[in-house]
């Protein structure tokens, strides 16, 4: 397949592929199966026709017994083929009746098709109406009133009043107004007086929509066939105007009402108070469910649960909970849409312990969350970082059947990528693209904001590539996450390529696309551009915010263009945008890092009679500030400083001191400082033991100058290969460690072993694994990733399996970096048939099809030159029912096309 997209021209109306062209035609012993099931079939339903002849067939065991066995289409061939038609009609309502089967379209249509055929129109007037009430969705509604208006046509099989005014209920049912438009005019042409229900009925449907024009002139023919609006009637009219968020017309017509003497019910009441709840005008709400109840009205628990929403909308759930109480005292109880309400508005208060006990008095009640419920509760335990609970309550849900909907997904999805399970949520994005639902815009934006976070901009931009061709808009904020992404891992020429795109799409940059480029620019040393953006930025009616001044200040400032500082900050104050945190930060970090602490003080002086807290950063920064200028000491009363206010230091404020005291060659005290560190929950980072290494290197050196002074150059050339050894010099510090009372555990290792492993030093992180082990530490899975990864980059292909074989015995999430890494470097090292072997291992898990493709075929062996490889696994993927999307297809055909090329162009370099 992928060879054919390579040489032809790929066709713009090209749906998902399958891949059929690997597989062979059926033989015909295959075919047996299915004609088995056919003959079985017709043999049932036989022998039902031949046992509907016994006048006590009801009681017939062996009809009972063969009945258990019949389905719709069953019922249908036996309606149809039967010679007895009433024989048939007792059989099509006695089946109706039994618990295991339920008729489907067919059957009625099927019953209908004899009766209307033999002439017998009273009992197929009592079928008509059972069809109607049966329809369970628009499609069969659609199909339904075709053919019903078919056998009217073509054996004059009319409706009758009571037909009409089924269908249109049915029809407003499914809010269907436009159908219920028809059959309301074909009524009226087919000489049928309408009943005030047919009126209502209409009006209902048409205010339902907020037609109330439509309405008002179908009330008007209530008057012209001498009827009287009713309660149902004004009742309609009053929730079309507030439908249309026009209180004033629903009062006037409350008022009418009550003139004439019709008597407003607990919905007429309900219709108003919702709207006034709609409106924000919750108090008045409240005043008229008072009013209802003084009147012996007694309001349903639809009535009370929309204040009782608006109250937890505007904060006020203490009133909400009031609410309930005097609603479970009047005998009303809550349904699952109050409690879905009251769960809201406690989450939305940061209240969750409150909205999970809801959550549980909700089940106690015996009532049954649903979607709705479970959404709001996977939303708010997700924002506070609950992840693993809200992944149990969906993983409860799909064990349920519960109805899961696009927002039950986007939130799941945004769980596991906040959680860095990009590989999980691309899964479960599969599943929606196979069987539904269908994703929408916010569930690419999450899935490419997921990547972006990982770094992994390869496939945000696929996942970009596949909105466009799915039809789903990338929108502002599609483009917003990728400009922010590309400028945070320095890809600005990429970033300002999508921003150009943006606009080209017709897309306005809104204020978070022009602020990440406009820190792109900054952070690049570009201000005059960033400047530049920010004038185009003006220019676009895209206000600039806080966030925008404060990005091209740090830069300003780091530049040393101080005399446009002042201009600046005065310009974000006529513009009403006071300085923050964030903004007196900014420039005390360019001002430090530009070596101007004594400036970057004044300006902390400013920002504390400005009654702005400083916060971690901007201690750090002034801390950093005094370290490089070797004035650690004024650096460590300013960490006492900022303790003592309450702010806890960080493990770059901490970092940033120890370096100022290994600068003055005062080791014992940066080691004293990393007890300390380690004392307050600080975790050391590998920058932390790099700047304490540094520091041991430095105290080695001088030891060495030492030596060669006392005992000859021969003595001190030992010191000095010990000096630049690394595994020698981890040894050093892990004793150092000991010695200053911070004894290595497993996080010291892993730390070490990982940046180790970042830094090309494999060899040496592994020496420390086995120290570690010899202290009877065990490697954990950060250690084991990074010492695999390792040996792969070094073909090390032995060692890596090793690791990951324990990897699997220890239950280590495996992950397609994983895989891929191995699988590339057993290529590389000419193991092809463990390559394949491992892929086909690795296909017997759950994975992406097109993450796969994305990021082992196309990242991995394709950039190794190993495309024919790349077309094999891609064959074993297709024969394993794991075919990529089309658009991967086209991706792919892209890439190997360049691979192509690349490996033609190294042939003729040979």
């Amino acid at each position: 397949m992928l060879k054919t997209l390579l040489r032809t021209p790929l066709p713009t109306n090209l749906r998902r592929l399958s891949p059929c062209h690997l597989l062979d035609f059926s033989s015909k012993a295959d075919d047996w199966p299915v004609l088995q099931t056919k003959l079985q079939s017709a043999s049932l339903v036989s022998r039902i026709c031949n046992l509907l002849w016994d006048p006590k067939w009801e009681q017939n065991q062996e009809f009972g017994r063969l009945s258990s066995e019949l389905r719709p289409h069953h019922v249908s061939q036996i309606i149809s083929t039967h010679r007895d038609t009433d024989l048939v009609l007792r059989f099509f309502f006695w089946v109706s009746k039994r618990h295991f089967y339920k008729h489907d379209v067919e059957c009625y249509v099927s019953m209908l098709n004899r009766l209307v055929g033999d002439r017998k129109f009273a009992p197929a007037d009592y079928v008509r109406i059972l069809m109607i009430k049966a329809c369970r969705n628009e499609e069969e509604m659609k199909r339904v009133i075709e053919f019903l208006n078919g056998i009217n046509k073509s054996f004059g099989f009319g409706y009758t009043l009571y037909s009409f005014n089924t269908l249109l209920i049915q029809l407003g049912k499914f809010e269907m107004a436009g159908l219920a438009s028809d059959v309301y005019t074909q009524m009226l042409n087919s000489g049928i007086r309408p009943s005030l229900l047919t009126f209502n009925t209409m009006i209902n449907i048409l205010c339902k929509k907020g037609n109330v024009y439509e309405a008002e002139l179908i009330l008007s023919k209530i008057f012209q066939y001498d009827m009287l609006p009713d309660t149902f009637t004004y009742t309609s009219l009053i929730l079309g105007h507030c439908r249309n968020c026009n209180l004033d017309s629903a009062f006037q017509i409350f008022d009418r009402m009550v003139k004439e003497g019709c008597d407003p019910n607990s919905v007429t009441y309900s219709n108003l108070i919702t709207g006034l709840c709609n409106d924000g005008r919750v108090d008045e709400a409240l005043d008229m469910l008072e009013e209802m109840i003084e009147k012996g009205i007694k309001p349903t628990v639809y009535t009370y649960t929309s204040p009782i929403t608006s109250l937890c909308e505007a904060g006020r759930e203490n009133e909400a909970m009031e609410l309930v109480c005097s609603m479970r005292k009047s005998g009303c109880f809550p349904n699952v849409q109050t409690y879905t309400a009251l769960i809201d508005g406690f989450s939305q208060s940061r209240k969750l312990e409150v909205a999970v006990g809801l959550y549980h008095k909700m089940l106690k009640d015996g009532l049954i969350p649903n979607t709705v419920t479970y959404n709001v509760m996977i939303k708010e335990l997700s924002a506070e970082g609950r992840y693993d609970v809200a992944l149990g309550i969906f993983d409860w849900m799909v064990r349920q059947g519960t109805l899961l909907n696009s927002q039950t997904y986007n939130e799941i999805l945004k769980v596991l990528c906040s959680m860095g399970k990009i590989e999980k949520a691309m899964v479960l994005f599969e599943k929606m693209l196979k069987i539904g639902p269908s994703p929408t815009v916010v569930t690419y934006n999450t899935l490419i904001g997921g990547y972006l976070e990982k770094g992994n901009l390869n496939n945000a931009m696929r996942l970009l590539h596949m909105m466009k061709e799915t039809g789903h808009g990338p929108d502002e904020w599609t483009y917003s996450e990728l400009i922010s992404g590309f400028c945070k891992w320095g890809r600005l020429d990429s970033a300002s390529s999508l921003f150009s795109e943006m606009v080209e799409r017709g897309l306005s940059p809104n204020q978070v696309s022009f602020t990440a480029m406009i820190d792109g620019y900054c952070k690049d040393g570009k201000i005059d551009v960033a400047l530049s953006l920010l004038e185009r930025m003006k220019q676009n009616d895209c206000c600039p915010k806080t966030e925008t001044y404060n990005a091209i200040l740090h830069g300003l400032s780091k530049n040393n263009r101080f005399s446009e500082v002042e201009g600046l900050v005065n310009e974000m104050t006529e513009k009403g945008l006071l300085p923050n945190v964030i903004t007196f930060t900014s420039l005390i970090d360019g001002l430090c890092k530009s070596g101007q602490t004594d400036h970057a003080f004044r300006i902390f002086q400013e920002m504390e009679s400005s009654n702005c807290l400083p916060n971690v950063y901007t201690y750090s920064s002034l801390i950093f500030g005094l370290c490089q200028e070797e004035k650690a000491d004024d650096a460590e009363r300013l960490l006492d400083e900022m303790e003592r206010k309450g702010v806890s230091p960080d493990e770059v404020t901490f970092t940033s001191l120890i370096d100022g005291f290994v600068i003055l060659g005062r080791i014992d005290h940066a080691f004293m400082l990393l007890r300390r560190m380690i004392e307050v929950g600080c975790k050391p980072n590998y920058r932390t033991y790099s700047v304490l290494l540094k520091g041991l290197k430095k105290e080695c050196t001088l030891s060495t100058g030492k030596a060669v002074a006392q005992n000859g150059v021969e003595y001190g050339d030992s010191l000095d290969e010990r000096v630049t050894n690394v595994e020698e010099m981890c040894n050093i510090l892990l004793s150092r460690l000991s010695e200053s009372g911070c004894e290595p555990t497993v996080d010291t290792y892993s730390t070490l072993v990982s940046g180790l492993c970042r830094k090309g030093h494999s060899f040496e992180a592994a020496q420390l694994v086995e120290n570690m082990k010899e202290k009877g530490l065990c490697p954990n899975k950060d250690i084991l990733y990074s010492l695999l990864f390792a040996h792969c980059r070094n073909l090390e292909v032995d060692s890596a399996l090793e690791i990951f074989n324990l990897m699997k015995t220890k239950g280590c999430e495996l992950l397609l970096s994983i895989y891929n890494a191995l699988i590339c470097a057993l290529c590389k090292t000419g193991r092809l048939e463990e390559a394949v072997k491992m892929f086909e291992c690795m296909l017997g898990k759950q994975w992406n099809s097109d993450e796969i493709v994305w990021t082992l075929l196309i990242d991995g062996l394709l950039k190794e030159g190993e495309s024919d490889l790349c077309m094999k696994l891609l064959h074993i993927m297709e024969s394993r029912n794991s075919a990529p999307t089309v658009q991967t297809y086209f991706i792919l055909a892209k890439e190997v096309s360049k691979a192509k090329l690349v490996e033609v162009d190294r042939s003729d370099s040979k």
